[in-house]
């Protein structure tokens, strides 16, 4: 072997290793313990927005922004053990910050869903809001939030905070809101809320993820199968604002006390609503957790359990999305390509007294739990 031929092979050996050494690398990482990632993605209004990946020893990937607090993507194995996106989303910052954002994965605050007449009372004193719905015209969904990195022995979190001041959107007193993320070896996607205000103030926290387990499969989200553990429902009048009367699920289009898919009875509502927006009284009131909600999408085989703390939750089938919304690679998006289930206390409950409590008092502190479980079914 001549000089340079030997020259070239050692160089080759080398870098063969090199290779296998990085491949292997890779391998461990992705396999090994759970980590986070934090990169800067832009600036809304002059404020810089941060995104954060966990991702668990098993693969499973969350994806979360300091815009909106929201949920950009979700990332889970289907029964064949393929990884792909189960959560709505977009390719950038912008579009996030866009008037068709449908609320993609946001936190919803400082009251999700309506207050009729965009005002209540609290202590004889009348507070006016800016907007009906979502906690006003710029809702906690339009606010950039402080974040940082957790780190504990099986999982990894990242913890969002927010202060609300006194009189934003037309809300009393100065609410500091702090919501942990965590994402668990088991994959579960847990989500914390903790409040504390000066002044008596409503709240109702939710978050606003939209659910396609078929991981693109099925463009729509009809054959998906539900069950709610609930046995009633709240009435709605016009613009699916609550009449204040809670009604029995049995012989409706809303009973889900048994599997069906959200398909089946979807246009039976269709001239009330155009799809299900429809919020469950849980037969869990005590403010425990329990399990509220089971999806099942027989493509992928994933399963969705939700579990919370809150005596409500609304069903949203994706009525409004459409193709004018194009989502993560440009994708458009269809109506009903996905579904919400969105825990939280009741709409409107700050003007109906017979509703669970939603006012924050001084010196008192608001806590609510919500546990995204996502499973396999491999038969």
């Amino acid at each position: 072997m001549t000089k340079l031929k030997f020259t070239a092979y050692l160089l080759f050996l080398i870098l063969s290793c090199l290779l296998a050494e990085d491949a292997f690398s890779q391998k461990q990482n992705s396999a090994g313990k759970p980590f986070i990632k934090t990169e800067k993605i832009g600036q809304v209004e002059g404020q810089d927005v941060f995104q954060y990946t966990l991702q668990n020893k098993t693969g499973m990937q969350v994806q979360l922004i300091t815009y909106g607090a929201a949920i950009t993507n979700i990332l889970t194995p289907d029964k064949f053990g393929e990884i792909s996106s189960v959560a709505f989303g977009f390719d950038s910052l912008s579009d996030y910050a866009g008037s068709q954002n449908q609320l993609l994965g946001s936190t919803v605050g400082r009251v999700a869903n309506r207050i009729s007449n965009k005002k209540f009372i609290i202590d004889g004193k009348e507070y006016n809001l800016t907007s009906d719905i979502h906690g006003g015209a710029k809702g906690f969904d339009k606010r950039i939030w402080n974040a940082k990195e957790i780190f504990h022995k099986n999982e990894v979190a990242v913890e969002m905070k927010y202060l609300s001041k006194d009189g934003e959107e037309g809300f009393p007193g100065n609410l500091l809101v702090t919501i942990t993320f965590t994402l668990t070896n088991s994959n579960d996607l847990l989500i914390d809320y903790k409040a504390n205000t000066d002044k008596a103030t409503p709240i109702v926290l939710t978050n606003h993820s939209y659910f396609n387990l078929s991981g693109g499969k099925d463009k729509k989200a009809l054959n998906t199968e539900l069950i709610v553990y609930a046995d009633k429902y709240l009435e709605y009048g016009d613009g699916s604002l609550i009449t204040g009367k809670i009604l029995n699920v049995k012989d409706t289009p809303f009973d889900f006390t048994s599997s069906k898919t959200i398909g089946k009875d979807i246009e039976k509502v269709q001239q009330y609503t155009n799809g299900y927006d429809v919020t469950f009284s849980l037969r869990n009131q005590s403010g425990k957790l329990a399990l509220a909600a089971k999806a099942y999408e027989p493509l992928s085989g994933r399963e969705l359990e939700v579990y919370t703390t809150e005596p409500g939750v609304v069903f949203y089938s994706g009525n409004w999305l459409s193709e004018k919304v194009k989502g993560r690679n440009g994708v458009p998006y269809t109506k009903n390509g996905a579904f919400c289930l969105e825990t939280q206390h009741y709409p409107n409950s700050i003007n109906t007294p017979a509703f669970p409590n939603t006012i924050l008092r001084p010196g008192k502190t608001f806590t609510s739990k919500t546990i995204y479980k996502f499973l396999v079914r491999k038969e």
